[in-house]
């Protein structure tokens, strides 16, 4: 007999983001027989990029990136939760929050996904090879610029991720990006937080400007050249056994002299309820189900998830089976920087990496890429 209810979802291909959530529809399925939900999946560029305006129309549960909050709120494309999850158990999503992972969805007083994920860039080596080479770990800027002059260090260098990098120098030196949805960065900040970046990936290899996080990881996990990445969205699969060739450890990021350690820009997804849902209670269930303290730290996480619930980052046994993966990161996700969410925003995070990007390659004129950045915020902000 066929399921009573077929809900489709989309989300992104990559072990932590699919498999996670097939696991948990297979098991929400076993104990709801009459429930089948199916999960497709995009890849991780279209996941930032992609407007959630047509896949809302055609799946009934979307994973999300929270700078989607601004626009699901003035679009209406996505279901409020708070008008359909009891208030005790946003309660207890709001007081086990990783860092803003959970407020990173409201907007305006809604809230348009559950967040079932939670990621900053984080630092990963290689002990074995930091061992064989007689390196250490860098703990300061300096130490970092040392250790990459050896041509040991790898950073993912495409646009997007080059773009939360200068975020990330900013909002560490005291001058973090649209506070209030405005520019609020002044210019001398700006033009140090690139030229900092420039001398960093200078350093590195030109592979890196065609690589994301995933890529990242997957170098650091295979090769014996590189030894260290010093930021990138962290992956919790890469710090347990059997995943890849060799296993990363994984901790918080290297201290900017006189300004502490880096303050890197948050990232995550959240499980979403589109407005055209066929069964909005059944999908409300299931987001209930992935979302929970329990799923989050057992059939989410043994599945590759990164959880996204407070409780599973203080798990012993999800630690133990990690390498300290959460325990050593969860500093830096508490104070990692919240992106802006206004409806236009993603009109410049999809345009503004590029300038800086090629400015890491090829230098240039560091005031003619605050210009180009300056005028995308500006369009941005007269988008809506």
């Amino acid at each position: 007999m066929d399921a009573k209810v077929h809900l489709r979802g989309i989300t992104w291909n990559h072990s932590r983001g699919f498999v996670s959530v097939v696991a948990t529809a297979q098991r929400f399925s076993e104990v709801h027989p009459e429930v089948e939900i199916t999960w497709e999946k995009r890849s991780l560029q279209e996941f930032a990029d992609a407007p959630i305006q047509g896949l809302a129309e055609k799946y009934d549960l979307l994973v999300i990136d929270h700078p989607w909050a601004g626009y699901a709120a003035h679009s209406r494309v996505l279901l409020p939760l708070q008008e359909l999850i009891p208030a005790d158990f946003m309660r207890d999503q709001a007081e086990n929050s990783v860092g803003h992972s959970h407020a990173s969805y409201i907007f305006n007083g809604g809230q348009c996904a559950l967040a079932i994920d939670a990621a900053t860039p984080v630092a990963s080596c290689r002990p074995d090879l930091l061992e064989r080479y007689g390196l250490e770990s860098p703990q300061t800027w300096s130490d970092l610029l040392s250790l990459a002059r050896q041509g040991r260090v790898i950073m993912p260098g495409i646009p997007i991720d080059t773009l939360m990098n200068f975020y990330m120098l900013c909002a560490t030196q005291g001058e973090a990006p649209f506070v209030n949805d405005e520019w609020a960065v002044s210019d001398d900040m700006c033009l140090r937080a690139l030229e900092q970046l420039r001398e960093l990936a200078s350093l590195c290899p030109e592979e890196i400007f065609s690589w994301n996080p995933i890529a990242i990881y997957e170098a650091l996990s295979r090769r014996d050249d590189f030894v260290y990445c010093p930021f990138a969205y962290g992956y919790s699969n890469y710090s347990r056994a059997g995943y890849s060739e060799n296993v990363l450890i994984f901790d918080d990021m290297v201290e900017i002299e006189g300004h502490g350690r880096c303050r890197t820009t948050l990232g995550g997804t959240g499980l979403a309820i589109s407005s055209g849902c066929q069964a909005p209670e059944v999908a409300r269930d299931y987001a209930i189900f992935t979302a929970s303290p329990e799923v989050q730290r057992t059939v989410f996480f043994d599945n590759g998830g990164q959880p996204g619930h407070r409780g599973a980052w203080l798990d012993r046994e999800v630690n133990r089976r990690s390498s300290s993966y959460f325990r050593n990161t969860l500093p830096a996700l508490d104070r990692a920087y919240l992106r802006p969410r206004f409806p236009g925003y993603l009109h410049f995070q999809d345009h503004a990496g590029s300038p800086i990007r090629q400015y890491c390659m090829a230098g240039g004129n560091g005031r003619q890429v605050l210009a180009e950045l300056k005028r995308l915020f500006e369009e941005a902000k007269g988008i809506y």
